[in-house]
């Protein structure tokens, strides 16, 4: 018993030893402060550990993924129109599209006649300068919809480019491609070709740019990107020509009503000059009565003085 005493009382006296040293405190402090901080970073990594299980990096998390929408193809959007020819300098425009803002000259120039009829050309027609026929390249990368065997515009072929947005070809023979045809840029789609609708074109190729099927000047676009012809507002410009147009028909419409109202005035001018000359008749035969009635006071009044003589 005595030596556990003893034991205890030594271990007692030890320890108030330890405790009395200055860097006892400080080293218990920064023990525990140690080992405070270490279990809390162990329980946040373990934390985080655990709400990384709950993510899915799967494609199908990616931003706009889980839309089911159409992606931009963007090298089609960079695209510039090009001619649908291989070699632009050997080409030539046979005819050129009808503005309806141009001048007279320029409209007339661009009249296809067919059938005892002038019809305004919505395109341009392309040859070469030999006359033979030409590979007819795609002007844009889109998607074929229409491919028509027609004899009287030579078979067409139309590529889409964006919503409204569509290049069509005509005249053309030995066609390349199908409906659902993903074409790009310079593809060889069919050779140029002839027409009934144009025989004086002979060989040639009829490419037109149509936006919300109104047909545009394929010439304003060439070598400019797919965005400039979205951007172009072919509603406005419609409205403007058929209001220029009813403009027109009002300006003829016009000199008619002028001359009417000239002939209402110039009958109005003839009443009134009957009216006059009538009155004029009258007025004589008025005035002669009263000279009569005038006479004969004169006559009663010399007979009535001559008997008071």
């Amino acid at each position: 018993m005595r030596e556990e005493e003893k034991k205890r009382s030594s271990q007692d006296s030890s320890f108030k030893r330890f405790m009395k040293k200055r860097w006892a405190f400080p080293a218990i402090y920064i023990a525990s402060a140690a080992i405070i901080l270490t279990g809390v970073l162990w329980y946040q990594t373990s934390d985080n550990a655990t709400d990384t299980d709950s993510y899915d990096y799967e494609a199908t998390d990616i931003t706009g993924k889980k839309y089911d929408e159409p992606a931009l193809e963007v090298n089609r959007a960079m695209e510039n129109f090009v001619m649908p020819v291989k070699d632009p300098d050997s080409a030539v425009i046979q005819k050129q599209f009808y503005d309806y803002d141009g001048k007279a000259e320029e409209q007339e120039a661009a009249l296809v006649f067919y059938n005892n009829t002038y019809h305004p050309n919505t395109g341009i027609d392309i040859a070469t300068k030999d006359g033979e026929t030409f590979d007819v390249l795609a002007a844009l990368s889109g998607k074929v919809t229409k491919v028509e065997e027609d004899s009287l515009l030579g078979n067409v072929i139309e590529v889409e480019h964006d919503k409204g947005i569509v290049t069509q070809y005509q005249s053309v023979t030995e066609m390349n491609v199908e409906v659902g045809d993903q074409v790009e840029q310079g593809d060889v789609l069919a050779k140029a070709g002839e027409s009934l609708f144009n025989e004086e074109a002979g060989v040639h190729v009829h490419f037109e740019i149509r936006k919300d099927g109104t047909p545009v000047n394929p010439l304003d676009f060439f070598n400019k990107p797919l965005s400039s012809l979205q951007e172009l507002d072919t509603a406005d410009k419609a409205d403007a020509e058929e209001n220029s147009g009813a403009t027109e028909e009002n300006d003829e419409a016009a000199p008619s009503e002028d001359k009417s109202s000239e002939e209402s005035a110039d009958e109005n001018t003839g009443n009134t000059d009957e009216d006059e000359s009538a009155d004029t008749e009258e007025d004589p035969a008025g005035t002669s009565e009263d000279e009569g009635q005038t006479d004969d006071q004169v006559e009663e009044d010399t007979a009535t003085e001559s008997t008071d003589a």
